[in-house]
């Protein structure tokens, strides 16, 4: 770079020691440079008010932001290009130093450029994060974009000073040989933390969990959503705790959303009565029961109505269930918990019964309900055939082989 700088320096005092430049030459480098910013001043002031006025009548804004984020950079295009015309009409220029001249232009426009791309980029990000912050979608514009802004520098930049050395004459494959073998380094002993930010960004992006949202995961990890960053994602517990998830993680499991679609939740309540009951009644006091609770709660949705079916034939009970919706969540507790007692209290006091569960068990010979095995005692008493009892002193001579010699041989 410094035998640039001096091969520059030279070229131009050899041409400044030599040069026959007169009054006229330097003045219409004067008039040029002059109108060059009087252009400039006329577009800063006037001609980009204009733009603006007129893009008012538009329907959004965003027009707007790009007018102004773009005003500063295409005047000192203007400008540039004034110094340019300024430097080479008038003045009989050296060949080497004619080359210097378009050379130190094109640097300056290509760092004016990367400017303007970055204010262009930076601006219209910048219009996005306020737009999404407005429609509760504050996550998305809390991290991401203000991280795409800076990205969007290093890598405009980047460009422009490889396109500069390039313009230089500095052979840059090099260069870009040993970014990419230490980019490759890089994503390599940053893969976990790249993984997280772009699941993070995708978690996010999606809109299928927003900061307040009570979710559970597959693992059985329960909460409200506090926070979703660029590397974790955080929940609080019902018991007041914090549980971080890195987001790779969080990105590739299950999640059930209580909050989505929609905030309602459905209650839906099982029971079973004795085979005995009247199925009609107990159908007909279910439904009041509902009805009452859909009437008195305020935490039902009383648009969504009470339904009532039966389930099964169960093992002790006719089993049915019923089915009603809560506005929320933390109303469904509540919903659920009036609709237990009111419907227990009324099946008492019109005498429906709810069998308790019964069983029966069948012991073999000489085993105890506790399970352990029969003595040996035990065993053999239930082995020992029983013998029928002996009559005492002799038969009668009439029962049969009682009395008598018995048959003759």
């Amino acid at each position: 770079m410094s035998d640039i700088m001096q091969s520059w320096w030279q070229a131009i005092s050899n041409w400044a020691a030599g040069t026959t430049v007169t009054w006229v030459d330097l003045l219409v480098s004067l008039i040029i440079l002059a109108a060059a910013a009087a252009v400039a001043f006329a577009f800063s002031r006037l001609f980009s008010r204009l733009l603006l006025r007129v893009a008012r009548f538009s329907a959004g804004d965003l027009d707007d932001t790009i007018i102004a984020a773009g005003r500063g950079p295409v005047t000192a295009f203007i400008i540039l290009i004034g110094a340019y015309l300024a430097i080479t009409v008038p003045l009989t220029l050296a060949p080497a130093v004619h080359d210097v001249a378009n050379k130190v232009a094109s640097l300056a426009a290509i760092f004016i450029g990367a400017y303007m791309i970055n204010a262009i980029g930076s601006a219209v990000l910048r219009w996005l994060e306020e737009h999404l912050e407005s429609r509760d979608a504050a996550n998305t514009g809390g991290w991401a974009l203000p991280l795409a802004r800076r990205g969007m520098v290093i890598v405009v930049f980047a460009m422009s000073a490889m396109v500069s050395l390039d313009i230089l004459g500095i052979n840059i494959s090099p260069l870009i040989a040993g970014l990419g073998i230490g980019g490759l380094a890089i994503a390599l002993a940053l893969q976990p933390t790249l993984s997280n930010l772009f699941a993070g960004t995708y978690v996010i992006t999606e809109g299928v969990v927003n900061e307040g949202d009570y979710i559970e995961m597959e693992n059985g990890v329960t909460g409200y959503v506090v926070d979703v960053s660029w590397r974790s994602t955080r929940l609080r517990t019902w018991t007041n705790n914090l549980v971080v998830i890195p987001n790779s993680r969080f990105a590739e499991t299950i999640i059930t959303n209580y909050d989505q679609p929609q905030e309602h939740v459905n209650v839906f309540l099982t029971c079973g009565v004795a085979y005995e009951s009247d199925l009609q009644h107990v159908e007909a006091v279910s439904m009041d029961v509902m009805r009452q609770v859909e009437r008195e709660h305020p935490g039902v949705v009383k648009d969504y109505g009470v339904y009532f079916g039966y389930d099964t034939f169960g093992e002790n009970n006719v089993d049915f269930w019923l089915f009603m919706q809560a506005s929320s969540r933390l109303a469904s507790f509540e919903v659920r918990t009036a609709l237990i007692k009111q419907l227990h209290a009324r099946l008492i006091d019109e005498g429906i019964t709810i069998n308790y569960p019964v069983r029966t068990l069948h012991f073999p010979d000489g085993w105890t309900p506790d399970g352990q095995p029969p003595t040996r005692e035990q065993a053999a008493r239930s082995r020992r055939p029983s013998t029928p009892p002996q009559p005492q002193g002799p038969l009668p001579a009439d029962t049969p082989g009682g009395g008598g010699d018995g048959p003759d041989v």
